[in-house]
């Protein structure tokens, strides 16, 4: 009995190890899109991300400590609807981020000046699959995540058209700190970012037993 509890442990601890390994890599990842592709290019983003970026441009305010603000009280309202596991995955994701965002701020550019239409597409695949890893783990990559699993919930809606409705809104009040045509390439880096997200969350899930094991919080609709 004793060695089947180790044993069981041992799996646990493994699997928690994995799934911590899991969201670093996609913090790491989408900070740095965030950053090179989006902030550099004045690219926006929607959800939570996008209105952080819309704070700095027109207040400047400081993006890590602004997000951080924004995220952890839609994460509170998370864990009172998803749980405990959902939560402490979820704030690591957001610190994660919060972090390593001010690294790549305070390290500067890493990559040449590129195009917006390059950046938007690279930016989009960055963040599609920072958040992608992250929710395949099971939880959210951000505020915005949880916000949009909490309306999901709610209201029964799709998960993708939660993130259509929230990501057009802050595009549009985006148009009060760049220029229409620097929309567009916004509107094109929502659009793959959300493709991506759906194709890496999607690998491997053939079936409603796979879709649960990601410990994605019941009464969310898949996207």
């Amino acid at each position: 009995m004793v060695t089947k509890r180790k044993g069981r442990d041992i799996m646990y601890d493994r699997r928690s190890l994995k799934d911590i390994s899991l969201i670093l890599i996609g913090s790491t990842i989408l900070a740095f899109g965030v950053y090179n592709f989006y902030y550099l290019n004045s690219i926006t983003e929607g959800g939570v991300l996008g209105i952080t970026l819309l704070l700095k441009n027109i207040f400047g305010f400081d993006v890590s400590i602004a997000g951080a603000i924004l995220d952890i009280a839609l994460l509170i309202m998370g864990f009172k609807m998803f749980g405990k596991k959902f939560f402490v995955y979820s704030v690591g994701a957001s610190v994660g981020f919060s972090v390593l965002y001010d690294i790549f701020e305070t390290v500067g550019p890493l990559l040449p000046q590129m195009g917006m239409f390059a950046s938007a597409v690279l930016g989009g695949l960055s963040v599609g699959v920072g958040c992608g890893i992250m929710m395949r783990v099971g939880c959210a990559s951000g505020g915005d995540d949880a916000l949009a699993m909490i309306i999901s919930k709610v209201t029964s809606l799709k998960l993708s058209t939660v993130y259509l409705i929230t990501d057009g809104v802050v595009l549009l009040l985006s148009v009060s700190y760049i220029p229409a045509v620097q929309l567009v390439y916004s509107i094109v880096a929502v659009l793959i970012s959300g493709k991506t997200i759906d194709f890496i969350y999607g690998l491997g899930r053939t079936n409603r037993v796979e879709v649960e094991k990601t410990n994605i919080p019941a009464g969310v609709h898949a996207v």
